[in-house]
């Protein structure tokens, strides 16, 4: 009896021995320890880094920017309606303090980097940005002291045509299916408003700027120019180029400001030397004698939204404008 219990604890121990063996091989597998170890190798990270032609070379960008510095007003505009806000941008041309009053309230806690025309490269590399958007036309000579700061992508010029450079902006965020679709609803806002101004287009239109010491006529290459060109507006003869503006007019070029319909804005510093320049030009007896003068059909309209901030929000609120006097009146 004592032999059978004694072969019976002896299978019995064998058989523990085997399950414990059996559940420790199966650990093993499924924690890939030792036994089929190569299985905890990571997968090698996807390559997300991109390259971007601009007009100073190229630019590798990794991943999508989260920290950007924008040096121009219209890229400025361009970011915020690609749900970009800037941890350093340049300085709006106008408004008070820092930003024109259109965009205030979406810049809260950005840092001045500077103007356009005058950067602060210690600034910019205090913010330790991802990348760095600047301009050719304004920036050229600081490229390099930027592109060792962090990536950074140059737009050609500044044109009345604000599209190209939005285009170039969205690809280097990483946001170019963001960017058609701002752009897209941009052309449809043209497109029907174009519709509801119907015969209306036929109006001559007429721009004017009063500066500091300058008056200009805007023509069809400026910012409010391309706008007009896009809804289809007639202008009048000596705007109906493709060119900037006529920079120094004299008052006997006052003829060549007659239109259908006559739009001003200055640029007011806060010095009130544009805003006498203005007083001046808008008394002056030829200026008066102008059929768009004695009919009523001048308006005064924001500098920043028809000229200075130049990017995709104020052409839209140039569109608001432009229905404003057109449609809704």
């Amino acid at each position: 009896m004592r032999s059978i219990r004694s072969l019976f604890m002896l299978v019995l121990l064998s058989s523990l021995m085997l399950l414990v063996a059996c559940g420790t091989s199966e650990e093993e597998a499924s924690t890939g320890t030792e036994t089929g170890g190569d299985s905890t190798e990571e997968t090698p990270a996807e390559d997300t880094s991109y390259t971007i032609d601009h007009s100073m070379g190229t630019a590798t960008i990794e991943g999508t920017p989260e920290k950007v510095v924008i040096l121009t007003n219209e890229g400025t505009e361009a970011l915020l309606a690609l749900g970009v806000t800037p941890v350093g941008a340049v300085q709006s041309w106008l408004g008070n303090p820092d930003w024109y009053d259109h965009i205030a309230d979406q810049m809260e806690g950005v840092q001045v980097v500077g103007t356009e025309s005058d950067i602060t490269i210690e600034a910019i590399a205090a913010l330790q940005p991802d990348l760095i958007i600047g301009n050719k036309l304004r920036q050229e000579k600081f490229y390099s002291q930027l592109n060792k700061i962090a990536p950074t992508v140059m737009a050609e010029t500044l044109k009345g045509d604000w599209k190209e450079n939005f285009t170039l902006y969205a690809k280097a965020l990483n946001k170019e299916e963001k960017g058609k679709e701002v752009l897209a609803a941009y052309d449809q806002r043209i497109e029907d408003l174009k519709a509801e101004l119907g015969d209306k287009l036929t109006q001559e239109v007429s721009i004017v700027r009063f500066l500091a010491g300058d008056v200009r006529i805007y023509q069809k290459d400026s910012f409010s120019g391309v706008v007009l060109d896009q809804l289809g507006f007639a202008r009048p003869e000596s705007q109906n180029v493709n060119e900037f503006a006529i920079k120094g007019a004299t008052k006997e070029m006052i003829p060549q400001m007659e239109g259908d319909i006559l739009f001003y804005f200055t640029y007011e510093d806060g010095k009130g030397e544009a805003s006498a320049v203005e007083e001046e030009w808008l008394n002056d007896p030829l200026f008066q004698k102008l059929e768009v003068v004695q009919a009523g059909n001048i308006h005064e309209v924001s500098d920043p939204i028809w000229n200075t901030a130049g990017g995709v929000l104020a052409a839209n609120l140039m569109l608001d404008d432009i229905e404003k006097f057109f449609i809704e009146q």
